[in-house]
């Protein structure tokens, strides 16, 4: 009697300590930004200076924003492998995401002085095209502009 005691109270434990996965999944459901994106248009106004890269136009280069339930990750290459140019940034880390407001927590970032700044943007998602814009500031690097990039969802 004291053993089928025992495993029941140890089965009432293990039950009772499994975390409850159906509001993580449901939230990870509803977010429409969870997906591989292909960056297709980039726009950066730094000041009076403004600067407009169509990567639908421009082949050298490709870009890919991946979103998960709780992480972003970023990736830009050339695509000629180095014989032209050869270009490899990354970043990623956490993110949240309330109605509109997408704020990246870059943690990690192949420009190092970005690592451990956060930004914020409004997100706007329209059939298989995403729009984000907001202020990226590095107040270390003196960095303080304007970014809009245009992404069409890849998966």
């Amino acid at each position: 009697m004291r053993t089928v005691l025992l495993l029941a109270a140890a089965a009432v434990s293990l039950v009772a300590c499994k975390p409850d996965a159906a509001p993580l999944e449901s939230a990870a459901s509803s977010n429409l930004l969870m997906g591989t994106w292909q960056l297709v248009k980039g726009t950066v106004i730094n000041k009076a200076d403004t600067s407009i890269t169509d990567y639908t136009k421009n082949k050298n280069i490709t870009f890919v924003k991946i979103i998960n339930g709780t992480h972003f990750a970023f990736l830009q290459h050339d695509v000629h492998k180095g014989k032209d140019s050869a270009v490899f940034v990354s970043g990623g880390g956490r993110y949240s995401l309330k109605d509109s407001t997408y704020t990246e927590h870059l943690e990690y970032c192949s420009a190092r002085n970005w690592e451990g700044n956060d930004f914020t943007f409004t997100v706007s998602l329209k059939n298989d095209t995403l729009v984000q814009q907001g202020v990226e500031k590095v107040e270390a690097s003196g960095i303080n502009r304007i970014n809009i990039e245009k992404y069409v969802r890849v998966n």
